[in-house]
């Protein structure tokens, strides 16, 4: 009798296989299909890697996984047991856990603070003012030298590094996945002509300082931030020449959105709510808006000419340009000569308190932590928090502990996949990376992705759907991000930077099969199980010419072990949240 030789596989087909397995999939995954039934498989909901899910996609998922991939960048090793610990039932862990990150101040993140202080950050302490007169008004190097660019962008290339370290490391992870969402709602250009290293200050003093505090509040320390300021224009705007950039993204992207938005109409056509007050806007709100803005500048006399305005980079009232006459806006009338900054502030109060702001601002935290397409039943409820609380100083506290303890968010998963952001880091929490600089390797790969860290140049932030990020050149190069973390590629040689991912030394000494491997390594990606026939494939990735049940060399392991992490990692259990 003749014994069958074993088929063998080269490297480069070991890892198309494993991509196309894993890239494919997903991308089926992230089509919408016809509803069918899932099959079943010991009595858990499965969608295998080579079949598409229903439309949408409703996994059972233990609520553990819910959580850590939607309120943290995705759990890293230990997190899942930590959260099993918090209490006896999964309602008592989800209460715990939110006490924990909605306090963020009271959560021991020494191991973080460690590393931030070992990265040596030389501009992040820095103060608005300081960051204006040592990056800007003074900056000690030629304008035609590399280095005055260098050090006119460090800041803001430290706040990217910080931001990375932050995601991956700290344990304030709905803080994190918080200042993502803010910011993209609230967006500014990284790159923006003016200001850059002030996106330091905006980062920390505008949008973390406020994020879990009122709406109002955020808004205008938004709307009065240089960095802001600069990127819509309004720095530019007076009276002899209203600029209405500013003003127009204040309702339609940071307020009451474009879903209120009725055209061009003469405002007093426009129907009244019980208090007087336009239900949406219309063209020439936003033009009044803009008039009632003029004046609200930075204080940045580089050239020493302007009377009364110094160089400390700060935001001041310019009366000089403020136009003085009355206004209508949303139905209110507005008199003219009010005490300084009062016209801008009746605008802010006036889109803080509009029921179309709650319903806007409900609806993109039910899109950014639910779904895609969130119920109405969530998005008013939410909406409904908002408007109960809108005096309370802990406002955005409470609308997120009604999104959260909603029975859409705690019943749902599979619903919304991982940006590009959110993938990488989930990545890098999952396999227990280790960094202190971010490698540039990481933020450019993520670029590829399409979605590089604060450089969104338009106002209104990174999509927040899946029909956005589920094609093939997004997929591909988180693919290539996977190979490359896994793989220990992405190192930056001439910044002396580097990332490690030791997957050997995470896998214990006894497992040596393939089976073993595949079953240790799925629980810990996914924190759950997969089919039959998923689990089968990642088997014959890791064991290529071996019997599943054979004991595999440590070369072989070392060798292998990556590509069957890879192909999990690109599985669409791993990438939805």
């Amino acid at each position: 009798m003749t014994t069958p030789t074993r088929p063998t596989l080269s490297r480069r087909d070991f890892l198309r296989f494993g991509g196309a397995l894993a890239t494919t999939s997903l991308l089926a995954a992230c089509t919408p299909q016809e509803n069918t039934s899932a099959p079943q498989t010991d009595g858990q909901t499965q969608t295998p890697f080579n079949e598409p899910p229903q439309a949408p996609v409703n996994i059972e998922a233990p609520l553990a996984a819910i959580v850590l991939n939607r309120l943290a960048f995705g759990p890293r090793p230990g997190d899942v047991e930590t959260f099993n610990a918090l209490g006896a039932t999964d309602e008592a862990r989800l209460q715990a856990y939110l006490q924990q990150q909605l306090n963020p101040e009271t959560l021991d993140d020494s191991e973080f603070e460690a590393r931030y202080a070992q990265a040596g950050f030389e501009t992040l302490h820095k103060s608005l003012e300081e960051l204006y007169a040592d990056h800007v008004a003074n900056n000690p190097y030629d304008t035609n030298d590399d280095a005055y660019w260098d050090w006119y962008y460090k800041p803001a290339y430290e706040l990217v590094d910080a931001t990375f370290l932050r995601a991956v490391y700290s344990k304030k992870q709905l803080a994190e996945t918080l200042a993502d969402f803010w910011h993209n709602h609230f967006n500014i250009y990284l790159g923006q002509d003016d200001g850059v290293p002030l996106i330091v200050s905006y980062n920390r003093d505008a949008l973390r300082a406020n994020f879990f505090g009122n709406f109002r509040q955020l808004l205008e320390a938004v709307a009065t931030h240089p960095a802001m300021l600069y990127y819509l224009n309004q720095n530019n705007s007076s009276d002899a020449g209203p600029n209405e950039n500013f003003a127009r993204e204040l309702f339609e992207l940071h307020t009451l959105g474009a879903e209120n938005y009725l055209g061009v109409r003469d405002p007093n056509t426009v129907e009244k709510d019980a208090n007087g007050i336009a239900v949406g806007y219309v063209d020439n709100d936003v033009y009044e808006a803009a008039r009632c803005l003029t004046g609200w500048r930075v204080d940045d006399d580089l050239g020493e000419w302007e009377d009364g305005v110094e160089k400390t980079g700060r935001f001041i009232y310019y009366k000089p340009w403020h136009d003085r006459f009355n206004k209508l806006v949303l139905g209110k009338y507005i008199p003219a000569d009010q005490e300084d900054q009062r016209d801008g502030r009746d605008v802010l109060d006036l889109l803080a308190d509009h029921p179309g702001t709650a319903r806007f601002i409900a609806r993109k935290l039910c899109r950014r932590f639910i779904s895609d397409t969130p119920p109405d039943s969530v998005t008013q409820a939410v909406a409904n928090a908002f408007t109960e609380n809108r005096n309370a100083p802990d406002q955005l506290k409470r609308v997120y502990e009604t999104l959260f303890n909603s029975p859409e968010f705690r019943q749902t998963f599979g619903q919304k996949i991982k940006r590009p952001l959110e993938a990488a880091i989930s990545m890098m929490r999952a396999l227990n990376s280790e960094f202190i600089r971010a490698p540039s390797g990481i933020p450019w790969m993520i670029g590829l992705m399409g979605q590089p860290l604060f450089e969104r140049r338009s106002p209104d932030g990174y999509p927040d759907i899946k029909e956005y990020w589920a094609n093939s050149m997004s997929l591909l190069f988180r693919w290539n991000f996977a190979v490359g973390l896994s793989e220990n590629w992405l190192d930056d040689e001439e910044q002396n930077r580097t990332v490690r991912t030791d997957l050997f030394s995470q896998t214990p000494a006894e497992l040596r099969t393939a089976e073993a491997l595949a079953d240790f390594w799925i629980p810990r990606l996914l924190n759950q199980p997969v089919s039959n026939a998923d689990r089968e494939a990642l088997i014959k990735v890791l064991a290529q010419e071996y019997a599943p049940s054979e004991t595999l060399s440590e070369e072989h392991v070392r060798y292998a072990l990556p590509a069957m992490i890879e192909t999990l990692l690109m599985s669409p259990s791993f990438q939805w949240k």
